[in-house]
């Protein structure tokens, strides 16, 4: 699960693995000294930050870092590495940084292409920066580059990359670069994500973190054409808002906080959304293993006479919550299977349940499996972490705790969006 912030003229990106491993690449704008991360990794139950990533060290990008940090060191479960290109900065947020790793006694890693992290089921490869360094070692130009590869999905994280080191990764790397989903460099610069490199990497869509009203005019148009001429989508957070990515290893299912333009021709037609909105995400699209990219019309479609026979039913034939068990034994991160929810069917008729989607208050959404069914008088658990599906035993590949030990609410709704079951819990 890819996690992108809404952090305004910035970046962080949340990953968390099938495992249950994390990891955080940037920390947000030093403006806010990382409040709207923090506050989002706690919404989402983040004890410990497995992985902390420094992409560069433009304040923009290390914002948060030296809070983080401190919050992670002193109040929750810790850090377990930072990883850096190993280019200084004179800022007094760079300084801060480094402080707070001396202070608690981090290990650092000077990172460089050709290292890998290890990361559970998902491979993290570096592709740069290389050694040596290159342009003078400017920052932007030896970001961390990391691919991000879980099964037959993939993710481009390139930093604030921009034309030298693109073109490096290019003739370094040519087509190994294709990836699905690519995070834009340096907040979506015409400097950036050049046709070479976009035709290299070959994304099924593009993610861009910058402003709504971003200072240097990000996205740039420039940019936005070369997404339009390739006819790729672009997901921006000014006005999606949070964005986060689910892979099943398989396919990749896109949520957003708004329902904004995709079209690059279009994107800014969106209207803006404030970081640290509380709004809840929602499923817009899912790009599937062969590329192809199927849109989630949301619940204002009017439902065909299919649907409605098959909502009636459901109400008539009883969907029930039969157990909640949100508090897992020992710690809830590490044993993530044994949070689970388990759905009744009461009724007399088998439920065909292929995308159903179950949700908690703050908008985490497990989709169910194609092909799904629940016969009459059947149980099915859904488990928070990762497995092998069965006709009994469904998965929801968090790398995260789902279900609030103080109280939640469980949310069963339709493909269609008409939601049929809620229960709350204390």
């Amino acid at each position: 699960m890819v996690h992108y912030i809404n952090v305004g003229q910035s970046v962080s990106t949340l990953i968390t693995s099938p495992t249950g491993e994390t990891m955080l690449v940037d920390t947000g704008h030093y403006n806010d000294d990382g409040e709207h991360v923090l506050a989002y990794l706690q919404r989402h139950d983040i004890s410990r930050i497995d992985h902390l990533v420094t992409s560069h060290s433009d304040a923009d990008h290390i914002g948060g870092s030296a809070a983080i940090i401190e919050y992670y060191e002193t109040e929750a479960d810790g850090i377990g590495a930072v990883y850096d290109p190993g280019i200084a900065s004179s800022t007094q947020t760079y300084a801060e940084y480094l402080d707070a790793i001396e202070a608690h006694d981090v290990t650092l890693y000077e990172t460089r292409e050709g290292d890998r992290i290890d990361f559970g089921d998902v491979d993290v490869d570096v592709l740069g920066p290389p050694d040596p360094y290159l342009e003078n070692e400017d920052r932007n130009e030896n970001s961390i580059v990391l691919k991000l590869t879980h099964g037959e999905t993939s993710f481009l994280l390139s930093g604030d990359a921009e034309d030298d080191q693109e073109a490096y990764l290019v003739d370094e790397y040519g087509s190994e670069l294709e990836s699905t989903i690519l995070k834009a460099g340096h907040h979506g610069s015409a400097s950036s994500s050049s046709g070479a490199f976009l035709d290299a990497v070959d994304p099924q869509a593009v993610v861009i973190s910058s402003a709504y009203d971003s200072q240097y005019g990000h996205p740039h148009e420039e940019v936005l054409q070369r997404l339009a001429e390739r006819s790729l989508p672009g997901y921006w957070t000014a006005t999606h808002g949070n964005i986060i990515l689910t892979s099943d290893g398989q396919n990749i299912t896109v949520q957003t906080q708004r329902d904004a333009p995709t079209d690059p021709s279009t994107l800014r037609e969106g209207d803006p959304i404030d970081v640290g909105a509380p709004d809840a995400v929602s499923d817009r699209a899912r790009i599937e293993s062969d590329g192809t990219t199927s849109i989630d019309t949301g619940s204002d479609d009017t439902p065909d006479d299919t649907d409605s026979e098959t909502d009636e039913t459901t109400a008539e034939a009883g969907l029930a919550v039969a157990e909640i068990h949100a508090d897992a034994a020992g710690d809830d991160r590490d044993n993530l299977n044994d949070e689970y929810v388990v759905l009744e069917n009461t009724g007399n008729e088998t439920l065909e349940l292929s995308g159903w989607t179950i949700e908690d208050e703050a908008g985490q959404r497990y989709t169910v499996p194609e092909g799904f069914k629940l016969a009459a008088g059947e149980s099915v658990t859904i488990h928070t972490g990762s497995g092998t599906s069965t006709t009994t035993e469904l998965y929801w590949g968090s790398g995260s705790p789902i279900w609030n030990n103080d109280g939640d609410t469980v949310i069963v709704s339709t493909p269609n969006g008409e939601r049929v079951l809620e229960e709350t819990y204390s």
